[in-house]
């Protein structure tokens, strides 16, 4: 049960880059505030998995596209993540591999025209939405907008130690070299790259505890009365 009760259609934008925390900020504010939590990220990720395993090129925007709706209207997307043909393929999203499928695909304009509105519709009745163009492109009118960030080595730390859970065989400098090359992938595409809003309060969680982000993140929404 929630400890808080949100405005109706309360949009919180949760952004960052890779590593910075804002999927499971996101996830732990949503529970709080009683909110669904949508990790857009994640669909990228599926529709990156999905082309590439049908063989599609992933460097051929009008290929890709050819497959955004079919793919749209096979998934399951849930607070829990992602379903299809009946089975939760969330944890098989997390991979490397299919991040760098993720940035390929992130990075064209057609595929982010297609999935716009779907995230803006889901996002009408409230939610935490997190991603890299949440609060610049997505919902530029969200009532409450979060830029988290942390050390490119903390960052990289925290996604390391994260990989280690499903036994993958990846060097801690090789995570911190990927965690680079998404960085830069991110912030220099020409399409929706990831950067703070102007009205995003930025928080630095290098130093600090999952509790006190999630605390302060609270406090801003409570001060500007979206919660009670």
């Amino acid at each position: 049960m929630s400890k808080w009760t949100s405005i109706n259609g309360l949009r919180v934008a949760i952004d960052g880059p890779s590593g910075s925390g804002k999927g499971t900020i996101a996830a732990m504010v949503g529970k709080a505030v009683g909110l669904t939590v949508m990790d857009t990220g994640l669909l990228y990720r599926f529709l990156g998995w999905r082309a590439n395993e049908q063989g599609v090129d992933l460097d051929d925007e009008q290929a890709v596209v050819s497959v955004v709706n079919e793919v749209i209207a096979e998934m399951d997307w849930r607070t829990e993540g992602i379903f299809f043909e009946n089975r939760d393929c969330t944890q098989l999203l997390r991979g490397e591999d299919v991040g760098a499928c993720a940035s390929k695909v992130a990075a064209m304009p057609l595929i982010r025209e297609h999935l716009l509105e779907l995230q803006r519709k889901i996002a009408e009745s409230g939610c935490v939405m997190d991603g890299r163009d949440i609060g610049t492109v997505v919902l530029p009118d969200a009532e409450a907008k979060f830029f988290l960030t942390a050390s490119n080595r903390e960052r990289a730390r925290r996604r390391w130690a994260q990989l280690q859970q499903s036994d993958a065989e990846v060097t801690l400098n090789q995570v911190i070299a990927d965690l680079k090359a998404r960085d830069s992938r991110d912030s220099e595409r020409d399409c929706s790259p990831l950067e703070r809003a102007k009205d995003a309060i930025e928080i630095d969680s290098t130093t600090m505890r999952i509790d006190e982000v999630i605390d302060r993140v609270l406090a801003v929404l409570e001060r500007r009365k979206l919660i009670f």
